[in-house]
């Protein structure tokens, strides 16, 4: 398998990272998405963390205002709308990303405990656009469909600096 294109994270997309989270970044083994001005936008992480844990989401959303416009979607019902997609025409292009998914993380690393599972309820369920957003900012458009739609509809872009 080849592994998922990204950036080697420097010590300074670390740092960056680390203040986005409020917290000491963990496992991070690039930076799979940069905003404009390059600071780190989505982390890609190790399916196994240095404690052992497995962790299914290799693409994390780590973007500060990012991250705020996915959770404003997500606490005004759009989840629900966009699960009712899945009812219509895309969804074999979710189980197609899911599946993408799953060969990229298992490109990096096969952790048994995590086979089968993806990240943002994929296949089958829409659960968490922070994860769904930072596939299709990672992977490009067109991979993930929900993704996809859950950016459009937010009130941030990849295409404007939104770094404090």
């Amino acid at each position: 398998m080849t592994r998922p294109p990204f950036d080697p994270p420097t010590a300074d997309d670390i740092a960056t990272v680390s203040r986005q989270l409020g917290r000491p970044a963990r496992g991070v083994l690039g930076i799979a998405a940069r905003c404009v001005c390059g600071r780190p936008t989505v982390v890609a992480t190790s399916p196994r963390l240095p404690d052992g844990s497995p962790f299914p989401t290799l693409y994390y959303l780590s973007h500060p205002a990012a991250t705020a416009a996915l959770s404003t979607l997500e606490a005004t019902g759009v989840m629900a709308e966009l699960a009712t997609e899945l009812e219509g025409g895309i969804a074999a292009a979710y189980v197609a990303a899911h599946e993408q998914y799953i060969a990229d993380r298992d490109s990096i690393e096969v952790v048994d405990e995590l086979a089968g599972v993806s990240a943002g309820g994929m296949p089958a369920r829409v659960k968490c656009l922070h994860a769904l957003a930072a596939h299709s900012l990672a992977a490009g458009p067109g991979v993930n469909p929900i993704g996809d739609r859950a950016l459009e509809r937010a009130d941030w872009s990849p295409a404007v600096c939104a770094c404090v």
